[in-house]
């Protein structure tokens, strides 16, 4: 039995504690949902969180064990769109109302069209920069006896693509597909991935529905089963995978720095385990370009540019942002530039 839940926008009227001890529930039980309560514009208390750049290098510096949850903004600088503001529609649909298992018992063809244009999009990027720079980050604090896990709750495997080594997604994989009869999973790439969606998807508001008949949709290549498949995500309103949960767990209970990077915080629950990570007293930072639903609750939030560090060439957009972690000859810099709503990380490590 499925379970579909939003927050009531008067949750962010609720103590801090009374909200940290219902959504560690949430994150216990490992149920997607979306809140429908969005926090923009500067903070309500300037003092908290902080913006010192120059504190939170020392912090970096530091750490030893870092956690870094990515969200939406970081593949939106590959050119994927966020399903957020004015990508939050697919033709007439809001996204997260197809990504339901209640929507693909329905209409299945209506959902696979959906995400066969997702697909066919992430097949045809690649990692950006900030996908780059997290990989190298990752790779060079190796070297340093130092760690870094990647929580991402993209359904893309960029950060993979891009040499990122520990990476756990919670959201799961959109190149993978699970049989609804025997659950069999597998990696499939193929493009189209079946015959009658080839050129299916177009994301235009007056687009006709392409009413597939089910027996046409991607089935199970078993020679005992074909099943219809489905794609091997987390629709909302489904429960998280228990092992990844728990190995998220693990990494959250044990991290001593976290990074919340491009991300809106209002999907659970991955939107409460920076707070979680925070309410140990272990410093968070968040980097976007708005606050959000949970800013109050890190120790850093970054917005606005702070540092260009020299030799380093980067092409800014408008209302775009650069932030540099400087730390050492050895490690050298991080760099984040996050531009319009969504974040981009360069790095240029070893200097």
């Amino acid at each position: 039995m499925y379970f579909f839940i939003l927050y009531c926008p008067l949750c962010f009227f609720y103590n801090k504690a009374t909200m940290l001890l219902q959504n560690r529930a949430i994150i216990a039980l490992g149920l997607r949902m979306c809140s429908t309560h969005v926090s923009k514009g500067p903070l309500v208390d300037a003092a908290r969180p902080s913006s010192d750049m120059a504190e939170f290098r020392k912090v970096f510096s530091k750490a030893q064990h870092i956690a870094i949850i990515t969200g939406a903004g970081v593949t939106a600088e590959s050119g994927l769109p966020t399903f957020r503001g004015k990508d939050e529609h697919w033709r007439k649909w809001k996204s997260q109302d197809l990504a339901t298992p209640e929507a693909f018992s329905r209409n299945p063809s209506r959902v696979w069209e959906f995400y066969h244009y997702r697909r066919e999009l992430v097949l045809s990027k690649k990692p950006s920069a900030a996908h780059f720079a997290i990989a190298e980050c990752e790779a060079r604090l190796r070297k340093q006896g130092r760690s870094v896990v990647v929580i991402t709750q993209c359904i893309d495997d960029l950060h993979r693509q891009a040499g990122s080594k520990h990476v756990l997604k919670i959201h799961g994989n959109l190149m993978e597909t699970r049989c609804v009869s025997c659950g069999h999973v597998t990696l499939n790439k193929q493009s189209p991935i079946c015959a009658a969606l080839k050129g299916k998807g177009s994301p235009g508001p007056d687009v006709a529905d392409a009413q597939i008949p089910v027996d046409k949709l991607p089935r199970c290549d078993k020679s005992d089963c074909h099943g219809l498949l489905r794609p091997n995500v987390v629709f909302f309103g489904e429960t998280l995978d228990s092992h990844i949960l728990t190995k998220v767990e693990k990494e959250l209970e044990v991290c001593d720095l976290c990074l919340v990077v491009g991300t809106s915080s209002i999907v659970y629950p991955a939107a409460m385990f920076g707070p979680q990570v925070a309410s140990r007293g272990i410093p968070v930072a968040e980097f976007n370009m708005t606050t959000t639903p949970k800013t109050e609750y890190f120790s850093y939030h970054f917005s606005e540019v702070f540092l260009r560090p020299v030799g380093l060439t980067l092409q800014i957009s408008t209302n775009g942002v650069l932030c540099s972690l400087m730390q050492s000859k050895t490690v050298g810099f991080l760099t984040i530039f996050i531009p319009n709503i969504c974040l981009k990380i360069r790095s240029a490590l070893g200097a």
